[in-house]
């Protein structure tokens, strides 16, 4: 009953990986083919037609320049963001995390580039757009060229608030301005549309909100893919809605899955890893979503989301203004509800959110008491063993016992041979007699099973660990440990708790072997997981196997106490 109770447990892991497989399969991050760098290379504007509103025409333009002199790039300042702002269209073309480098500080490197988000560069192609379209008359759209007062803004000392205007004016009289405000400490970028009619005619027309950005490329050995947590991230396009909650479109389905659906009070948004960009149109405003493929047929494809406003009417004299939001920035849990209902779901835990985001909190108030994102995870791991603690001793009290039956199962084992039937029956008796429930032990498994799945997601999708300092030798929680330290205490814990479980009587030897090799295999396979994944085995390993010894102590002297 022991080789069944390890295989159930084998099986359900194998399950759960084969799931995890056809997941990626079918919502992961596909590799595309890397493109060759060319001056003359062009990411196209959305082709796609505006539902409800003339479409622009489509045109092609080389990321980071312009075809018209009059255009030029901007750039805004805060102390958490600096955007570049193309005149054309008001493009956010470049977005820089001032508080987030791209790579871990170093003494050589004490202030590396910080991580840029949205970006004109060819293979890594991520901007927002925002425009007007008019099947009346002209509108700006997001090719337009408005025009800057200066080139450069930067918010102030003591300031907290930064308003940038870009103008855009007709001949007939129209005139555009789009406003860009920006708060101290603050990833939102709160973007106005102020429609002014000079004209002699009413005019009519819809804003829209769109994100543009090619699939990241991945030039990753599959080794890399495995152990690289960004890896099992999702990259795609998502969305919400008050009834639906959130959904998501990856890349490989935006052909096959178009969306066009009407929603209030929702949003639209790239995801990645660690980071992404949402576009929050008015919570009133009925919009409609839409997603479209610009060049399917290319090498490195473009894909879009837009979200399209009610239509706008302005009479001649008359102004009208549009609002919405821009997020730029990290997957910050606790704190993307307060800009958007639903905005805390960009953090995709997939079936295991209703797990992950109470640990997720519970690690951030665990951090906020220690100011250690490893102390953090060494604690949530002992408050979650002292939880379980009682589910997890029925399994290793029912492990101690059986241990002690082994002898007296190989005893069945050689009068009946090969008659599994009396064996069987044979073994149930004992089992009875002895007051002994094989079973007991893949109870507490299946509970506690989704709960350490959970806190495994959130320490591969929490940006709080990104570049966070244990102590000692390890600088980087979400990169592998430099020294191997923690694998090889990993390995020395499974090795020390495949001691105090022997193998059950009659395993078959080649069954035996493998159990043996386990602890290394696993051991290698984490000398390149990040070391913050690796901490929370070492410390779950070390107490589930001082756990199993006191209980296998308790059983051995309660069993020689009856004895006495």
């Amino acid at each position: 009953m022991n080789q069944t109770r390890t295989f159930l447990i084998f099986a359900l892991l194998a399950v759960a990986y084969l799931l995890f497989m056809a997941w990626e399969k079918d919502y992961g991050p596909q590799p595309q083919p890397a493109v060759a760098s060319s001056s003359s290379a062009a990411v196209p504007a959305a082709d796609a037609s505006v539902p409800g509103a003339a479409a622009p025409a489509a045109t092609a333009a080389v990321p980071g320049t312009t075809t018209e002199a009059s255009a030029q790039l901007i750039t805004l300042s805060t102390d958490v963001l600096r955007l570049t702002v193309d005149t054309r269209g008001g493009t956010v073309v470049r977005s820089e995390l001032l508080n987030y480098p791209s790579v871990p500080r170093t003494k050589k490197d004490p202030d590396p580039a910080p991580v840029r988000l949205l970006d004109d560069e060819r293979s890594q192609y991520f901007v927002a757009q925002t425009g007007l379209v008019s099947n009346q008359g002209t509108a700006p759209d997001h090719r337009a060229v408005f025009q800057a007062a200066q080139t450069s803004y930067a918010l102030a000392q003591g300031q907290d608030e930064l308003k940038v205007d870009l103008t855009w004016t007709d001949a007939s009289g129209l005139k555009v301005t789009k406003t860009f405000a920006l708060k101290r400490g603050s990833y939102v970028v709160n973007l106005d549309q102020k429609i002014e009619n000079g004209g002699s005619t009413a005019w009519q027309g819809n804003a829209y909100e769109q994100l543009q950005r090619v699939a990241p490329v991945q030039q990753k050995s599959w080794w890399q893919n495995f152990s690289d947590p960004s890896s099992h991230s999702f990259y795609g396009a998502a969305w919400y809605s008050p009834e639906d909650k959130m959904s998501t479109l990856p890349f490989t389905d935006f052909a096959k899955k178009p969306l066009n659906h009407a929603i209030t009070g929702g949003w639209v948004s790239m995801l990645q890893h660690y980071f992404f960009v949402a576009w929050i149109p008015g919570a009133q405003d009925a919009n409609t979503y839409s997603t479209s493929v610009i060049n399917p047929d290319t090498a490195q494809p473009v894909y879009l989301i837009r979200a399209v406003g009610p239509s706008l009417s302005v009479a001649p004299g008359q102004s009208v203004a549009t609002a919405s939001r821009l997020y730029v920035g990290p997957k910050l849990q606790g704190t993307l509800d307060t800009v958007a209902p639903g905005l805390d779901l960009t953090t995709n835990y997939g079936l295991l959110t209703v797990v992950a985001q109470p640990l997720h909190w519970l690690l951030s108030q665990l951090h906020a008491i220690s100011g250690n994102w490893g102390v953090a995870i060494i604690l949530l791991v002992l408050l979650l063993k002292g939880a379980l603690w009682k589910l997890t001793a029925a399994q290793f009290r029912s492990g101690a016992k059986m241990r002690k039956l082994q002898p007296r199962v190989t005893a069945l084992k050689e009068r009946y041979g090969d008659d599994k039937m009396k064996m069987q029956q044979a073994m149930m008796e004992l089992y009875k007699k002895e007051k002994v429930n094989p079973m007991s032990g893949c109870l507490p498994i299946l509970i506690t099973m989704p709960v350490f799945f959970g806190l495994y997601r959130v320490l591969m999708e929490s940006v709080e660990l990104r570049h966070s300092p244990f102590f000692g030798w390890i600088h980087d929680l979400s990169a592998p440990d430099p020294f191997f330290v923690l694998p090889v205490i990993y390995i020395l814990v499974m090795l020390a708790t495949q001691w105090l479980t022997p193998a059950a009587a009659g395993m078959d030897p080649a069954q035996q072997k493998m159990m043996k090799v386990m602890p290394v295999v696993f051991g290698f396979m984490f000398l390149f997981f990040p070391a913050g994944l690796v901490l929370y085995w070492v410390v779950n390993g070390l107490t589930s196997l001082t756990q199993q010894w006191l209980i296998t102590r308790s059983v051995e002297r309660a069993d020689a106490a009856k004895a006495d």
